[in-house]
């Protein structure tokens, strides 16, 4: 190895003439130094030879030699390729001296690193992950944590693409790390909303890859980061393939693991620290942690100076307030000496960050952030010192700031309903455990004070009272027969979980307001004294009449199309406008048309026809001459001029692109199309026009689309809804019946009028809204709804004839407490079906719990009724789990191999059954079958069950000893069964007993030929 000595060598680290020598730059020059003397002068080999004798002296000089070579790779890119290969034949303990002193540099020079010296570490460190070298995963978490969030500069791009190829062309190997998958997939999943101007959507695309990537493929190592990784899921969720993870995480778990039950798993995890302190450089790191354990209290504001400069100054970096704030509440968890000392307080730095945020989606996504442990908040497992800064700001900022508090109080009975509406019973008691717990450990003393301040605006307080009565100290009612309640925020489907930052804080700024007040969003509503129940009436913000103003786009038109616009502003007859839209229409379909003015035009019209998109659109009365009438509007024009085209004509597309440019300007025409094909008679058969217009929209998903629209329907129009419903089920089955999205919807917003009118709809044949395919899907689905919505969801299942077979593996999903509902539900349908094997084995697999009496209630209904067949069913699943070689056995279903029945579950059932049955007259327990079956179960379990459940084998005791009696008709047995010899016995010894009581012997006559059959099963033998 030669080198040139005249050469000077470039410096590591950036420095000016000012700066005392860099210690580790000095150390490594020096090992440069070594390796140069040793190998000055020499061929290659000889200098191999040379530096192999010299690391064998000892530990110093291999350090000495290893440390020189690294210098030089990061210093002569060159040499780089040679000196890589000399250290990885030199070294003797597995490249730790190098892989330390890696982490050394990148946790604290890593930012003073001169250009060429970077890009060498980089190589290296991909170099030593293509080498599979033991330690590299570690290196390379460290140099994800380098990766800046909010930061967009060329250098951090660079360092993000650089990394990410690495983890790309090494993918097996990253695949071994688990801890490394849930590391860089929370790192790019939070890069990612960094990433979308147009220049650096190719980096973006690569970083969306391989997160699906790995979510798709290593879920469960994912799955460690906990509710950080839904948090930030729903940040990157309307990303086309994005998307399509994020609704199978809400919607479909199983797809993504086997052992994921969904995504309430995932919220009630709490999220390693570790995690959370991946998203801040060491810098960031260091300083923060300096601010909240050296600066004094009063004293900090050239520090938040020099840090805001540093890192918060640029509109990219909005997104980082998150990040801080996380880690803030996450890590930084200061001492009981700290907290009662003079030091900053977490609460103070956060309020600082909050009134830095110049957008109203950083303001909100700031607010989630400190919120996001309130939701799911168990005091088993989550710590206090999460969900106290936020208390603390809301009671600290009441005083100099009022408008912090009341924008956080705002928020926070906000997210209960709206953070996604499936799981509000969850987040609302997730939020009132940490409310209790912040009072029981002291935090505050009482919450009054701070719910119920006059410097609080009066909707607000009485939004506080409403929501958290426990926590007022006057709950009085609302006045003037105001009923506070939050309006339907609205909510792509496929975002669902994500509430809609922008409409939540709108007009809340920079929290620099000088009052508090209720946000503006919300108007005031007056209902007469009447209180409306929010699940049903959801209120709609008050609309303020402006004329239509087309200025912006006008001019984007030609002048033919500028003057028929100009038409439709100036006329307010919906007869004339109809004619001038046609006129329009007939301009688009000219061979001559401009496309380019499409999306101008689309703006015109949108604005212009904003009022047909307010209120109602379903006539009050229903009639064929109210629908026509209703989808006479100018804007039906255009899907009038659709239903008469062909599709191969090429206007077509044409007006489907026209529609397609006015739904990115007014999404609720998507609906309305829905509702135009349906209540029209000249669209009659012509609803599959609507997926062709799903296609030709920017979304061109058929389902997404369709959720969207129905979503949208939903908020705006609960009879419309109602009243496209069995038209969307039958035309589109594959896109509602395959999930539950559609019918949460649905179930979410009817009252029980509308449940009815469903109900016979589906009688009546015109909707099918299961079918055996999904139908158990959905209804696990279900079981996470409001009670309202789980007993909709079964009464129209149970108007459907969807056997009960099909769903009553579900019975392993339910539990006493959790499942009320559901459990009350299949217990009623299960009181009219004979019993099935399949239903008594699932029936019986359900975990005995003395307050439990759902197993115990059906079977002795069956046993009143059906006692036969339940006795029949029952000596099978016993004599199955006695016998263990027979569970090759098991049912065809695969329902069944789920099923988790054991012995003792069976025994313990028959037991509580045996109990409940003492006082009646019910002579369950005398059947032979269920004697034989306990018989063969007492000869061979052992004794402590036979101590457990003694009073139930004592039947086969007294059974057992009426078998051993003289037989009389021993010789009569093979003729009234010939198939067995061994069944003669238990026929003889039935007449034998019954030869001594008529009652008995009523009952054995019946039943002798059951039990001669049964005599030539396999229980004889099993039990010899």
């Amino acid at each position: 190895m030669e080198t040139a000595k005249a050469k000077p060598q470039p410096r590591l680290v950036v420095s000016t003439q000012l700066d005392a020598k860099d210690e580790l730059e000095e150390r490594l020059e020096r090992c440069v130094g070594i390796v140069q003397s040793l190998t000055n002068g020499l061929s290659e080999r000889e200098a191999n030879d040379a530096l192999t004798a010299n690391v064998c002296k000892g530990q110093t000089q291999h350090e000495e030699v290893c440390l020189g070579l690294f210098s030089l790779v990061l210093t002569e890119p060159t040499q780089a390729q040679r000196c890589y290969r000399d250290l990885t034949l030199l070294n003797r303990d597995g490249m730790n001296v190098v892989l330390v002193k890696i982490n050394q540099i990148l946790m604290e020079k890593f930012l003073k690193l001169q250009d060429v010296p970077r890009t060498q570490l980089v190589w290296l460190v991909r170099e030593l992950v293509k080498s599979g070298v033991m330690g590299a995963d570690g290196v390379v978490m460290t140099l994800l944590k380098q990766i800046a969030g909010g930061d967009i500069s060329t250098k951090n791009l660079w360092l993000a693409e650089n990394v990410l190829d690495i983890l790309l062309d090494q993918k097996e190997w990253v695949l071994k790390s688990g801890m490394l998958i849930a590391m860089s997939v929370y790192t790019y999943l939070r890069l990612i909303v960094d990433h979308g101007a147009p220049n650096l959507l190719i980096l973006r695309q690569k970083e969306v890859d391989y997160c699906i990537s790995m979510l798709r493929e290593k879920f469960m190592e994912c799955q460690i980061i906990g509710r950080d990784l839904v948090r930030l899921m729903q940040n990157v969720a309307r990303i086309p393939e994005m998307e399509l993870v994020w609704k199978d995480l809400l919607h479909s778990p199983q797809v993504l693991s086997s052992q994921f039950t969904g995504v309430l798993q995932l919220l009630t995890a709490r999220t390693s620290r570790k995690f959370l302190a991946c998203r801040l450089t060491p810098d960031m790191e260091t300083k923060l942690l300096f601010m909240t354990s050296r600066v004094r209290f009063g004293q900090q504001k050239r520090y938040q100076d020099w840090f805001q400069r540093q890192y918060l100054s640029t509109a990219e970096s909005q997104s980082l307030r998150c990040d801080l704030i996380r880690y803030i509440c996450g890590v930084v968890h200061p001492s009981n000496e700290v907290l009662s000392s003079d030091i900053l307080p977490r609460w103070a730095i956060i309020g600082w960050l909050l009134t830095t945020c110049t957008s109203n989606v950083a303001a909100s996504n700031a607010k989630l952030a400190l919120f996001y442990d309130w939701l799911f908040f168990n005091p088993e497992k989550d710590s206090i010192m999460n969900i106290e800064p936020a208390i603390l700001v809301m009671h600290h900022s009441m005083k100099p700031h009022p408008a912090i508090t009341a924008t956080l109080l705002d928020f926070m009975c906000r997210i209960i309903p709206h953070f996604f509406p499936p799981l509000e019973s969850q987040v609302r008691q997730g939020v009132f455990n940490s409310l209790t717990f912040i009072m029981e450990k002291r935090v505050l003393a009482h919450l009054a004070p701070l719910f119920d301040n006059p410097k609080l605006d009066r909707e607000l307080r009485s939004m506080l009272r409403e929501r958290f009565p426990e926590f007022c100290s006057s709950p009085s009612p609302p006045t003037e027969g105001f009923v506070c309640v939050c309006p339907l925020v609205k909510m792509e489907e496929s975002t669902s979980l994500e509430m809609d930052n922008n409409v939540l804080d709108k007009e809340d700024g920079c929290y620099d307001n000088t009052e508090a007040a209720f946000s503006d969003d919300e108007e005031e509503v007056h209902n007469k004294g009447k209180k409306r129940e929010f699940r049903f009436h959801p209120i709609k913000e008050a609309v303020v009449e402006e004329p239509a103003d087309v200025t912006p786009w006008i001019d984007q038109l030609d002048d033919t199309m500028k003057e028929k616009v100009q038409q439709l502003q100036k006329t307010s007859d919906t007869e004339t406008q109809c004619e001038v839209m046609q006129e329009i229409v007939d301009l688009i379909l000219e061979e001559d048309f401009d496309s380019e003015q499409m999306s101008g035009l689309a703006s015109c019209l949108a604005e212009l026809f904003k009022d047909h998109f307010r209120g109602d659109v379903l006539p009050d009365e229903i009639t064929e001459e109210s629908l026509e009438e209703s989808v006479s509007k100018p804007v039906c024009l255009v899907f009038r001029n659709l239903v008469t085209m062909q599709e191969d004509n090429s206007g077509f597309s044409v007006l489907l692109d026209m529609l397609a440019e006015f739904y990115q300007k007014q999404p609720k025409i998507g609906y309305h199309l829905l509702y135009y094909l349906k209540a029209s008679k000249a669209a009659n058969g012509k609803m599959m026009l609507y997926e062709s217009f799903a296609q030709a929209t920017a979304l061109g998903d058929l389902h997404t689309c369709l959720m969207m629209d129905m979503k949208a329907c939903q908020e705006d129009d609960v009879r419309l809804l109602c009243y496209l419903t069995p038209s969307i089920y039958s035309e589109f089955p594959d896109e509602t019946l395959r999930s539950g999205e559609l019918l949460n919807m649905i179930v979410a917003v009817i009252d029980s009028t509308q449940l009815q009118e469903l109900m016979c709809h589906v009688m009546m044949g015109n909707l099918v809204m299961f079918r055996k395919d999904s139908v158990l899907n959905i209804l696990i689905q279900s079981l996470d709804w409001e009670t309202f919505e789980q007993y909709s969801t079964w009464q129209l299942f149970l108007a459907h004839s969807v056997p009960l077979e099909t769903i009553i593996p579900i019975l392993q999903h339910l539990k006493y407490k959790e499942h009320p509902e559901a459990l009350s539900c299949l217990l009623l349908q299960l009181r009219r079906e004979k019993p099935s094997e399949e239903m008594v084995k699932m029936v019986l697999s359900r975990p005995c719990h003395h307050e439990d009496q759902f197993t115990t209630s059906i079977l002795r209904h069956w046993a009143s009724k059906y006692d036969d067949t339940l006795g029949e069913h029952i000596k099978t699943q016993l004599i199955k789990n006695n016998n263990q070689p027979r569970k090759r056995q098991s049912l065809r279903s695969s329902s069944s191999k789920l099923a988790q029945l054991t012995l003792e579950q069976i025994l313990e059932h028959m037991d509580n059954l045996r109990l409940s049955l003492s006082n009646t007259k019910n002579n369950f327990f005398t059947q032979t079958p269920i004697l034989q079956a306990l018989q063969h179960v007492q000869a061979s379990c052992d004794e402590a069950h036979k101590m457990r459940f003694s009073d139930l084998f004592a039947l086969a005791e007294e059974y057992e000893d009426s078998q051993s009696k003289p037989p009389k008709s021993r010789r009569k047995a093979p003729a009234s069964s010939p198939r067995s010899r061994k069944g003669a016995a238990p026929p003889t010894n039935e007449e034998e007993s019954g030869s001594s009581s008529a009652s008995e012997e009523e009952d054995s006559k019946p039943k002798a030929p059951k039990r001669k059959r049964k005599g030539s099963s396999a229980v004889g033998s099993d039990s010899d």
